[in-house]
């Protein structure tokens, strides 16, 4: 556990990060080999979809993107108004308010619907998922799969991460709308451009790749979460605590990740001038 070697009271400081760099870098390799595993897993099942259970992918579709939508939906909303409200402040100030089309859309397609969005699904659905298969590896349920000739992966991973998948997109452009329509709701009432002038602005000085940018990220974003979640759910050992610490473990790693990639997005994209 991370968290235990850095407060050890036994150790000096030199001793101390030495250790946490140690478990960190086997935590990542371990990281490494599960994807890989599940990788190997999974292709023989996607060349046969009807071992698939697609009854159990629609069950955490609805529990992944139809039961977040409320939450993804008043966030992005909220950070739209933001948006708007400190972007168009400072751009009135130089008689340049009709610039705040730009801002809020690329700012809210590009970059925070996906991101605010992950992040949401990350707290939300990654730590259900390491919660659910830590509580299933301390009852023995994980044993009991492998004994009647069911592999965990098939039957805990991979209808997560197919309506993960699926559910992170549409969440993605369900959070534009609502960033966009938060935007434009603080522009026309507190900068004075309405509807119409934003509508109309808005496709002709955006470029069509502002809103596959951050499209193209959600699936990334998606298999992280999964991939995290479920890691973190089969490392649990011992007790209840473990389960706890799993859970914090999967949204602070998977909130991680999504940044460093969000990040690397974002050099490729500037490397190919999208």
């Amino acid at each position: 556990n991370l968290y235990a070697l850095w407060t050890a009271a036994n150790v000096n400081a030199v001793e101390r990060l030495g250790k946490v760099t140690m478990a960190a870098l086997a935590q990542a390799f371990e990281l490494l080999a599960f994807i890989g595993q599940g990788a190997l897993q999974a292709l023989p099942l996607l060349a046969r979809p009807h071992r698939i259970r697609w009854r159990q992918v629609a069950i955490e579709l609805r529990r992944a993107g139809v039961a977040a939508l409320p939450i993804v939906g008043l966030l992005i909303f909220l950070v739209g108004i933001v948006i708007a409200y400190q972007g168009g402040a400072p751009l009135q100030q130089y008689g340049a308010v009709i610039f705040i089309v730009e801002l809020v859309s690329m700012t809210i397609l590009r970059e925070m619907a996906p991101l605010i969005t992950a992040i949401i699904v990350a707290g939300r659905t990654g730590s259900s998922y390491a919660a659910e298969i830590g509580t299933m590896q301390i009852t023995e349920e994980v044993d009991a799969l492998r004994t009647m000739g069911i592999t965990p992966f098939e039957m805990l991973v991979l209808p997560k991460l197919l309506a993960l998948l699926v559910a992170m997109p549409l969440l993605t452009v369900f959070a534009d709308i609502m960033g966009l329509l938060g935007g434009m709701v603080a522009a026309e009432s507190l900068f004075g451009i309405g509807l119409p002038t934003f509508l109309d602005r808005m496709p002709r000085q955006l470029p069509h790749s502002t809103f596959w940018v951050g499209i193209v990220k959600a699936p990334v974003f998606a298999a992280i979460i999964t991939a995290v979640g479920c890691f973190q759910g089969f490392r649990v050992r011992g007790s209840a605590e473990a389960v706890g610490r799993a859970t914090t473990a999967s949204v602070v790693l998977s909130i991680f990740l999504v940044i460093v990639a969000d990040a690397a997005f974002s050099i490729v994209f500037n490397l190919l001038d999208l």
